[in-house]
């Protein structure tokens, strides 16, 4: 049973948009997906709440201080949300869940600073598994054609430079109120006309094949 765990220590920085979207590119998959909100503001959960009952189910995953409850039977797939200051035996004990771990950034320097930090102290954990977890960078709100968008292509290619052929970059998602959107009606990108969101869905296009690999 694959869980992609969503992570990062910053804040703000859109990691229920992607937890969120995830599960609903899971469900319309075909696949029977449970969705694991650790984070006390519980956003993910409250878009799960909104979420029309004639679409494809989604199902509530019980997580408490990192440990999940139970899956509900017949479950496929989780889906872990996180919240800011993943750090520490919390974070260890989430990371020996994973089988794959998007880490979603902005391209701002504080946001790289943290995520530079961060994806060091989750190879520091690789050692512990005798099959580490996949990981993926996805750039998030970048602009095209900005510096900062130029910053975060020299940042992410030092990093993945760096990390050896163990971090994958799943490409970047533009900044667009069609996540706001959506999110207020618990819907995903999935869920409504492809003609709508055609060039979010492209920009998704990585990041699907990869959860599908």
């Amino acid at each position: 049973m694959p869980v992609i765990l969503v992570a990062n220590p910053k804040g703000g920085v859109g990691k229920s948009t992607v937890a969120t979207n995830i599960a609903g590119f899971l469900a319309w998959q075909g696949h029977a997906v449970a969705l694991g909100d650790t984070d006390v503001q519980q956003s993910s959960r409250q878009w799960l709440a909104q979420r029309p009952p004639q679409l494809p189910p989604i199902r509530a995953l019980e997580v408490d201080d990192g440990q999940v409850a139970r899956v509900p039977k017949g479950v496929s797939h989780v889906v872990l949300d996180t919240p800011a200051g993943l750090h520490g035996k919390r974070l260890a004990r989430l990371y020996g869940l994973a089988d794959g771990i998007v880490v979603p950034l902005q391209p701002s320097l504080f946001d790289m600073q943290a995520c530079h930090a961060f994806v060091q102290e989750l190879h520091a954990l690789a050692p512990a598994r005798k099959s580490p977890p996949r990981l993926g960078l996805l750039g998030m709100r970048v602009r095209q054609g900005t510096l900062s968008q130029q910053q975060l292509q020299r940042f992410r290619q030092g990093l993945i430079e760096a990390a050896g052929g163990h971090l994958t970059w799943l490409g970047e998602l533009r900044d667009t109120q069609h996540y706001v959107q959506l999110a207020a009606r618990g819907l995903s990108l999935w869920d409504i006309s492809p003609g709508q969101v055609e060039k979010d869905l492209q920009q998704w296009e990585s990041l699907c094949k990869w959860l599908l690999g």
